[in-house]
């Protein structure tokens, strides 16, 4: 479920938050671990960059757990920032 008043976690902030600042590791340390440029990571961080699903395999390998808790988290992410300019559309009615 969506929260409705406060948008939800980017996860970006999840990873920092809850992963790595916990584990002592900082951003250079897991982007050379990832075999990444600490720029692609430091973009996900900062929000500036979603999580793809190869983003989302590297990270639950990197923590062995499942690349589908970062797609929801993204999935999330997206589906509330679309519902905040979303104009409802008229249901359309099945023809008789």
């Amino acid at each position: 479920m969506l929260p409705k008043k406060r948008k939800p976690t980017h996860p970006g902030e999840m990873l920092l938050k809850e992963f790595l600042e916990p584990m002592g590791i900082n951003q250079t340390q897991f982007a050379k671990h990832l075999g990444w440029t600490y720029a692609r990571l430091n973009e996900i961080i900062n929000g500036r960059r979603g999580i793809s699903a190869e983003s989302a395999l590297a990270f639950a390998d990197a923590f062995k757990m499942e690349p589908e808790f970062w797609l929801n988290l993204q999935r999330d992410w997206d589906l509330w920032h679309a519902r905040q300019d979303h104009k409802n559309i008229k249901s359309i009615e099945k023809a008789a």
